[in-house]
């Protein structure tokens, strides 16, 4: 089945298993996408530069430069979203990935389908077409979040946030001065019944590097010992809260 029109895309394949990167293609193709399919990490980061892609599926171990320089490489400039392919045990490379910028991932042997499935979702976000309740725009002083345009701001000045990064915000200031687990938030914002929370610590860790002053002594997105996170507003003198 083809997905709807603003899930599909192109896609940047990037792996050097020709075999692994022939199925994904097939089932992203059958899936309604335009894919390009790379062996090689400088190529690819080269080609992701020069025509930017709607979505990367980057794998990590890659000739020529590893699939962790590449992620790292289009981040420099680019917010495009990124799906990894990990192999089974590399959980140390899956947390650099996502440290490093990575939307989402899919450990090997993984389900063709289910990485299908990854990638309608991660654009479908990225596009800010899934839009949670209480649409709007979100004001907790110099934070402002638009969630129909699928832009933030902290001082008036753009935030380069991913997919992920953006949804776990909005979801957040939705909530205010409500704790939740890792567990609650894979749940409700990747929409993950089960996974590895070290997801939600990662991207959190990135999102207060973004709009923290101080990452280390978080005033917004604060830890609950025992629990999880909580987003604490923040009046700024002069702005509205």
């Amino acid at each position: 089945m083809v997905s709807p029109q603003g899930e599909t895309g192109r896609v940047l394949v990037v792996d050097d298993d020709p075999t692994v990167a022939e199925v994904v293609a097939r089932y992203l193709v059958r899936d309604g996408h335009r894919v390009e399919c790379v062996a090689d990490g400088r190529d690819a980061l080269r080609r992701a530069l020069d025509d930017p892609p709607d979505l990367v599926v980057l794998d990590l171990m890659l000739p020529g430069m590893s699939g962790l320089e590449v992620c790292r490489g289009l981040r420099e400039t680019s917010a495009v979203p990124i799906v990894m392919l990990t192999a089974l045990g590399e959980e140390t490379d899956r947390l650099v990935g996502l440290e490093t910028g990575a939307d989402d991932y899919v450990t090997k042997p993984f389900s063709p389908r289910e990485l299908a499935l990854r990638v309608r979702s991660v654009l479908r976000r990225a596009r800010g077409l899934v839009v949670p309740a209480g649409t709007g725009v979100l004001l907790d002083g110099d934070l402002r979040l638009d969630a129909r345009a699928h832009e933030a701001e902290l001082r008036r000045v753009p935030l380069s946030l991913t997919a992920r990064e953006f949804d776990l915000l909005a979801f957040l200031m939705r909530h205010p001065r409500q704790a939740f687990t890792r567990d609650e938030l894979l749940e409700r914002v990747w929409g993950w019944s089960f996974g590895d929370t070290s997801t939600v610590t990662v991207h959190t860790r990135r999102l207060r590097e973004k709009i923290e002053d101080d990452p280390t002594a978080p005033r917004r997105i604060v830890t609950v010992w025992g629990v999880g996170y909580r987003y604490e507003p923040v009046a700024v003198e002069g702005e509205p809260s």
